[in-house]
């Protein structure tokens, strides 16, 4: 089966055309996860810019546009940004309710690979487990 190509993440240091999508997760489940990603070695992209939303509840990760369209990770949702007044370049600073970045894009790689956010979120979802299990 050929693949088309249509949800692929840009290439390390390459900016994706069009606004980023948004995958919103649990705090701990997304700490973990930038965590599992920047700890990965042979990953030379690493993790992209996340948002913290005000009430500390939720991280999100911005990731290429398109991936809103076949994202399906229970636990977590992907939305389509679609500029909504945000502005994601450098020294871009979200206020929306108190919203603010935990990695600024000026510090990291412009998105995060989907797949990569995929199997880390899996693995952070397993680790979470795994230390609740244990109490």
């Amino acid at each position: 089966m050929e693949s088309t190509g249509t949800h692929t993440a840009p290439g390390p240091g390459a900016v994706p055309a069009g606004e980023p999508d948004l995958v919103t997760v649990p705090t701990r489940q997304g700490l973990e996860a930038v965590d599992i990603i920047r700890r990965a070695a042979c990953r030379a992209d690493g993790v992209g810019p996340v948002l913290h939303d005000g009430s500390g509840d939720t991280l999100g990760f911005l990731v290429p546009p398109g991936t809103a369209d076949a994202w399906d990770l229970p636990g977590s949702a992907c939305t389509q940004t679609n500029g909504r007044g945000m502005r994601f370049g450098e020294s871009a600073a979200p206020t929306a309710g108190g919203t603010g970045w935990l990695l600024p894009p000026e510090a990291v790689g412009p998105v995060t690979d989907p797949a990569v956010l995929r199997a880390a979120l899996g693995e952070a979802a397993r680790l979470i487990e795994a230390a609740d299990n244990c109490r």
